[in-house]
């Protein structure tokens, strides 16, 4: 199970950011050879194939005249020849660059299994501003920095962050929008500025329903932008209840290929990582990590490969197996990369009465771990394990569904086998 300390800070702190930001974010125009620098149409950068000098740690570039530091994190066993995504965390308002890496970068570092290289830039008086666009502008130097020296992938660029942190991450979604895969703004609004925000950018937005410090409204706002920049059909999206503890995510339908809008709203106040089921905020239990890497991961690169594909075609997906008249399992690949992948198994009940939990067997074939595993508890990594429902997702009513996810290590061509499913 993935694991990370408590790390972010408690509601009464970050109602500050609207004290401190009202009236004073400014989005700066920067010039055309900025944005060329990152252009988003390249396939690799020119730190691929060169050995590189820059190293995990806090680095220090100049930026608008001012000396800035970021925290990066270059996963272990880097290839210089293998493009890489590159993923930016903004810290909250008073938060910090130490903060987000220590914290796995919202959770996310520890799911990529090495296959990206993070970045935590650290902000002017903790907190994103952006006057007069010089936040965008360290946005665009660190880039330069580390593309120049690492092989990034410039069709896998992302941005994610809490608070003023998830303005800062829509200050780039609106001001990058060729140069940004996808963003995810959690518990975000308009702080830092909009400098454009009229093309399509796929976007994640994730929100408290009775956040205390920034509205929901103010969420709802951000997500719109994007909602008809990527001409997805105009909706409301259900929300849960207030004293129900859970969480709804929502797929927007006629988006433009390629630029999918997702909303998820929860049961919580302004946190960046609540837990369904549970009216306390926990780093190590919150779904929010999965659903993020899910969101970003499942953007395929353009790059083109280093080696040939394979002569053999990909497993299909097995059918949902399962005991008559009780629930049934289907896996699916949602990832993968060398040396790892990233697997979903729904869980369906097909009949026409509740069923109250759910157990899960599969058997993962030779060389395959699991490394870590969300929305369940499993007994075993290797070989045959089994996978227990979570305390909020054990009750199914009739044709009802819910999923668990995981990532592991081997060769993930070979699907787990022999996917049933028993209920109590």
């Amino acid at each position: 199970m993935l694991k990370r300390r408590h790390l972010f800070p408690s509601i009464a702190a970050a109602a500050l950011l609207l004290a401190a930001t009202t009236g004073g974010a400014l989005s700066g125009g920067l010039g055309e050879a900025a944005v060329a620098s990152t252009n988003g149409t390249l396939a690799a950068t020119a730190g691929c194939g060169k050995a590189p000098t820059l190293t995990s740690g806090t680095r220090t570039i100049q930026s608008s005249g001012q000396s800035r530091t970021y925290n990066l994190r270059i996963p272990d066993g880097y290839d210089r020849n293998r493009p890489y995504r590159l993923i930016f965390g903004f810290h909250w308002l008073n938060g910090s660059a130490n903060n987000v890496s220590s914290a796995g970068y919202y959770g996310l570092q520890p799911l990529s299994n090495n296959s990206a290289i993070f970045v935590a830039p650290q902000g002017i008086n903790a907190g994103w501003a952006n006057t007069n666009g010089r936040d965008l502008t360290l946005f665009d130097d660190i880039s330069r920095q580390i593309e120049n020296d690492l092989c990034v992938d410039t069709t896998q660029r992302f941005a994610l962050g809490w608070s003023y942190g998830g303005a800062m991450s829509y200050a780039v979604a609106c001001a990058r929008p060729t140069v940004i895969r996808a963003v995810t703004v959690i518990s975000g609004a308009n702080l830092s500025g909009c400098n454009g925000g009229t093309q399509p950018v796929a976007y994640f937005g994730i929100h408290g329903t009775f956040d205390s410090v920034l509205n929901i409204s103010q969420g709802r706002q951000l997500r719109d932008t994007f909602v008809r920049n990527n001409g997805c059909t105009a909706q409301s999206p259900r929300e849960p209840s207030r004293g129900s503890l859970t969480h709804i995510t929502t797929a927007y339908s006629g988006c433009r290929a390629g630029y999918p809008v997702q909303w998820a709203a929860f049961d919580g106040d302004h946190t960046p990582s609540p837990v369904d089921g549970s009216g306390s905020p926990n780093d190590s239990r919150t779904w929010t990590s999965g659903e993020i890497w899910r969101f970003f991961s499942q953007f395929e690169s353009t790059t083109p490969p280093t080696t040939p594909p394979p002569t053999t075609p990909p497993p299909t997906t097995p059918p949902p197996t399962g005991e008559p008249g009780t629930c049934t399992a289907t896996y699916r690949a949602v990832n993968s990369w060398p040396g790892g992948f990233q697997g979903e198994v729904t869980v369906a009940n097909n009949t026409t009465t509740t069923i109250n939990g759910w157990t899960v067997g599969l058997t993962l074939a030779g060389g395959q771990a699991i490394s870590s595993l969300w929305s369940g508890t499993n007994t075993g990594t290797t070989g045959n394990v089994s996978v227990r429902n979570a305390a909020y997702n054990g009750t199914l009513g009739s044709n009802a569904s819910t999923t668990f996810g995981f990532t592991a290590t081997g060769d993930g061509s070979t699907p787990p086998g022999n996917v049933t499913c028993t209920s109590p």
